[in-house]
């Protein structure tokens, strides 16, 4: 026991002066250190250092699809490694996972979406989308087509683009020094949408990138008819619609992707997280038929953009066998049934504590409002959400708080292998935690 304790604190003090943590508190890492050492992770359960087991209620970021220990995924990667482990795809160079896999997109991807620029993650396979859509219009003699709209509450990944196109100004207001032509509209109205292109001038917009459902700007679901009427505005203006299914693809919705939900087809699509379960980096763009095709005849030189990890071979055989556990395992149904019943778990929870407001989810995305008053959604002047959090973090389950937009909401997105008795278990702990701290609250 003294050995395991030498060793936490061993490295909680190299952490502390050598790890400089994404997206974390950096006073609190240095006061306090790293929340968790984790040292194992096995299904939907992450252990660490000090022996806690935790339910991993948000599939760490929204992307260990499959789970956690999948032995399968580390034979993938070591086959491809110990027979090619890495060589460009630049200059035509080519290798058989990037291949397959690219054929393989194009086989499960909605509508005519047919080829796939490969990217290291999400906020590369962002800003690739931008940059190609722009690039589209120059071939296409409209150079002025340079706007970018998203919506509010968005999130599009942090690279520069990505920071600029994230509709969450507390990410925009990191940096003082933004890209410019990136414009934004109300996060569920359609009309909204064309009013900043009427504003704007439709000859100046390049594309309109959406989240079929936003995922780290707190769960939000657009109306029934949204995408659909969004899709005709664009296909009227003659703008781009991309969808950025970086957190919602590979099932996590209930479907392969989550635009599939609502019958519409755009012009690019990016991924990245689930298309490998976090096992390795990859990401990517997916072009319409129509899209590649306009960039094979109107080109005449080299496309001037490139990752040296572009159809990396070890990340590509590691995708291309998950997504055969992902079909083979009928994990997109599980997260539709498994989704229904954590929704069924916030209602009844919603029912039983008077600080839970609106609970919402489709398939294994969830979340869950704090609020002051049920009746009037007026919020508590300091959020409880992360006191929520660290509460249950305690208690067993990894969930996540957003406070961005005088929003106060705890958001769930477990493996889409949870079964229904984790389920009941994830439940139970975020509702002693949240009764927990109503009862300090209340008295």
């Amino acid at each position: 026991m003294k050995k395991d304790l030498d060793v936490i604190g061993e490295l909680t003090e190299l952490d502390k002066k050598h790890f400089l943590h994404p997206t974390s508190p950096i006073q609190q890492q240095q006061e306090q250190g790293p929340t968790f050492i984790f040292t194992e992770g096995k299904g939907v359960y992450l252990y660490d250092l000090a022996g806690n087991k935790v339910i991993d209620g948000m599939s760490s970021l929204w992307n260990v699809n499959i789970g956690h220990g999948r032995t399968e995924l580390g034979q993938a990667a070591a086959e491809q490694m110990s027979k090619l482990a890495f060589t460009s795809s630049f200059a035509t160079f080519s290798n058989e996972p990037a291949i397959r896999l690219a054929a393989k997109l194009a086989e499960v991807a909605p509508g005519d979406l047919s080829a796939t620029f490969f990217t290291s993650g999400g906020s590369e396979a962002n800003d690739t989308a931008y940059k190609l859509a722009r690039h589209y219009w120059m071939l296409k003699g409209e150079p002025r087509r340079k706007k970018i709209i998203s919506r509010t509450k968005s999130y599009h990944g942090v690279s520069m683009g990505a920071t600029s196109a994230t509709g969450l100004k507390p990410f925009r207001d990191f940096t003082n020094s933004l890209a410019p032509d990136f414009y934004y509209t109300n996060n569920l109205s359609s009309q909204s949408l064309r009013d900043v292109i009427e504003a704007e001038g439709p000859e100046t917009i390049a594309a309109f990138i959406a989240e079929p459902i936003q995922g780290a700007g707190g769960v939000h679901i657009a109306p029934e008819t949204y995408f659909i009427e969004v899709r005709k505005i664009c296909d009227e203006y003659g703008i781009l619609f991309i969808t950025d299914e970086v957190i919602t693809g590979f099932g996590r919705t209930g479907t392969y992707f989550g635009v599939e939900h609502y019958g519409v087809t755009p012009d690019m699509m990016c991924f990245a997280k689930g298309v490998t379960s976090g096992y390795a980096p990859l990401g990517g763009v997916m072009l319409s038929k129509d899209i590649h095709q306009q960039f094979i005849e109107l080109s005449t030189g080299t496309l001037l953009h490139g990752y040296t990890y572009s159809g990396h071979p070890m990340g590509c055989a590691v995708a291309l066998k998950n997504l055969e556990i992902l079909e083979n395992e009928q994990l997109m149904n599980n997260a539709k049934i498994m989704g229904e019943e954590m929704l069924k778990g916030f209602r009844s929870i919603q029912r039983m504590c008077q600080i839970v407001g609106e609970v919402r989810g489709l398939g294994l995305m969830g979340a869950v409002e704090i609020v002051k008053n049920k009746s009037s959604r007026e919020r508590f002047s300091t959020p409880l959400a992360p006191v929520i959090v660290s509460e249950a973090a305690k208690r067993g389950l990894i969930c996540r708080s957003v406070v961005f937009d005088g929003q106060d909401t705890i958001v769930f997105a477990p493996p889409l292998i949870i079964s229904n008795k984790e389920i009941k278990s994830l439940i139970e702990i975020l509702y002693d935690s949240i009764h927990a701290i109503e009862q300090k609250q209340l008295h």
